[in-house]
């Protein structure tokens, strides 16, 4: 049974940093693909950034790009995304996903049961 649990949400300013992880067990992070979303109130769930876990190929959102950085711990089966100069249309849930295999677009078939992110002005 593939289990993803996210933790490090919270409330942040405009400007401000955070660091996201996600512990994944019941699946092998190494020579899989991995990534994030998020959804905002009202809007509809997006990819915010995914990789290669064997490789460290990354893709990033555009509205993410020089912001955000992806990265994992193979060895701690831990994904981490973090967080840098946030902005208020930041806000969402964000959710820790996973497939197995190579990254294919955005598709997942695991998913976590989201962090809290807020950002205020």
């Amino acid at each position: 049974q593939v289990q993803l649990v996210e933790s490090g949400g919270g409330s942040v300013q405009a400007g401000e940093s955070l660091r996201l992880s996600c512990v994944a067990s019941g699946i092998t992070a190494g020579g899989n693909c991995m990534g994030w979303f998020r959804q905002a109130p009202g809007k509809e769930r997006e990819g915010v950034a995914h990789i290669e876990m064997a490789f460290d190929i990354t893709k990033y959102a555009d509205s993410v790009k020089g912001r955000f950085t992806i990265s994992r711990d193979n060895t701690k089966n831990t994904l981490y995304l973090q967080l840098n100069n946030v902005k208020p249309e930041d806000t969402a849930v964000y959710y820790c996903a996973a497939r197995a295999g190579a990254c294919s677009g955005w598709d997942m078939y695991y998913w976590g049961q989201g962090t809290q992110v807020a950002v205020s002005s």
